[in-house]
């Protein structure tokens, strides 16, 4: 089956090297979680972003149910782009690409992210019914999120 694919475009007002500290922060990833999904890193001590961090979740993605959340830090090159992929949790397979480009006024933020879902025949719809719009919600909620944190009148958002 051919993944789903979700990909984001904002750009901030910072610097490249301002806006890599913030996103290869663990900490900042609460700050920009819809406060719903009770979004708690459950693992140690966090670093910024490393190749072969582990890093562990809870978190509660639909309906309130509790889910644990591992994610694995692949590849990094700061201060550019650095990819995180699900190790165990709710996809089949998830793998997130964060890109960092300074433009004029700016830092561009990319996120391109690869999923599967679980049970191929009912994944076509099941994403089409609730896992792509709860996924455009989650990243409307950190657009807005950055664009507060960033005191931003109105970002450039694709």
């Amino acid at each position: 089956m051919k993944p789903f694919q979700l990909e984001r475009i904002q750009t901030l007002p910072v610097t490249i090297e301002e806006a890599w500290s913030f996103f290869s922060d663990p900490g900042n990833l609460a700050r920009i979680t819809p406060p719903s999904m009770n979004f708690c890193i459950t693992s140690g001590p966090q670093t910024r972003a490393y190749a072969g961090q582990i890093m562990s979740y809870s978190v509660r993605p639909l309906l309130g149910i509790s889910m644990d959340w591992t994610t694995e830090i692949t590849h990094v090159s700061e201060p550019d782009f650095f990819v995180d992929e699900q190790r165990f949790g709710p996809y089949r397979f998830w793998h997130h690409q964060h890109f960092f480009r300074a433009v004029d006024g700016g830092t561009e933020v990319r996120d391109l992210i690869h999923y599967l879902l679980h049970h191929d025949q009912l994944a076509g719809l099941v994403n089409r019914l609730i896992v792509a719009p709860r996924l455009k919600r989650i990243f409307d909620y950190r657009s807005t999120a950055l664009q507060n944190l960033f005191n931003l009148p109105g970002a450039c958002q694709t």
